[in-house]
């Protein structure tokens, strides 16, 4: 199968997808942690054969997370193509840690991985200042790692696309910043502008599934990421799903042009079956 970049990069392959998984945190109880990794294998297994990809996040929303590829090794074996599953990987560690993650990640199979420079407000401090330099070590180190970048299509547009042209961003595609069909005129403006200065790396658009419009988890949410909520609680209010608001979303990043998007906050225990629905809804045959 081929990995993130070749299919990111593949003139027959119209719509890539994958979804973002959160390992257990790292204080759960033994018992706890266990289930929880129990149904993170289950989804990466269903997910994995009906050719989407798996992304596993590192220290989301700033809180210590297990490490996801020690893992992933220990416990998928052989029966998952490790093409597939793209592991994260912040500056929230020692540098140490970091590039030992990256040799652990070559010696064990898997071709990509997002480096991110992590919530600067919560949690353990960045070993670096900026993504790019974490990149930088570990692809002195690892040259054939893909490693994937970030962009905000929330914030000025054209000094972020300055940072996916930098000949120091160190990546071969980049990951976005979660967005809403209520801001497809922000990534609107976004693609523009990366078409128009003729940026060649291919990005991943990211999209949350929100499960409600609880005003203290989208004001929690509010803290990490924009959130339209209003204009959610709006959506919600007139009858619509999660699977429906999601699939908007998605629908209105096809129609501006993006071709490859992760989704967030997948219902970890339902996520293959939960991420089809989306897609049926969306009317893309993708996940079967």
């Amino acid at each position: 199968m081929p990995n993130l970049v070749d299919a990111l990069r593949s003139q027959s392959q119209s719509l890539v997808i994958a979804a973002e998984l959160r390992p257990p945190r790292a204080e759960l109880g033994t018992a706890a942690a266990m289930d929880a990794w129990i149904d993170t294998y289950r989804a990466v297994r269903s997910l994995t054969r009906r050719d989407l990809f798996v992304m596993l996040t590192d220290s989301a929303v700033g809180s210590q997370e297990e490490d996801n590829l020690r893992h992933l090794v220990t416990n998928l074996g052989s029966d998952v193509d490790r093409s597939r599953i793209i592991p994260f990987l912040t500056s929230k560690h020692t540098l140490q840690y970091c590039l030992s993650y990256a040799d652990r990640a070559r010696q064990h199979g898997f071709p990509a991985l997002v480096i991110l420079g992590g919530d600067k407000s919560v949690g353990h401090p960045r070993c670096v200042s900026h993504a790019w330099e974490l990149r930088e070590s570990i692809r002195a180190q690892q040259p054939d790692l893909l490693l994937g970048g970030w962009a905000n299509p929330h914030a000025e547009t054209a000094r972020q696309v300055d940072f996916l042209l930098d000949e120091r961003v160190n990546a071969e595609f980049y990951l976005t910043q979660v967005v809403s069909h209520h801001e497809r005129a922000s990534v609107a403006k976004f693609l523009g502008e990366a078409d128009r200065r003729g940026v060649k790396l291919p990005g991943v658009f990211g999209v949350f599934y929100y499960r409600s419009a609880n005003p203290k988890t989208l004001a929690t949410l509010g803290t990490f990421m924009p959130v339209p909520a209003a204009a959610l609680a709006e959506e919600f209010a007139a009858g619509a799903t999660p699977v429906d608001i999601c699939a908007r979303t998605i629908r209105a990043l096809i129609d501006e042009g993006a071709r490859a998007i992760y989704i967030s906050n997948l219902p970890l225990a339902t996520a293959q079956q939960t991420l089809t629905a989306i897609l049926d809804r969306v009317g893309v045959g993708v996940g079967r």
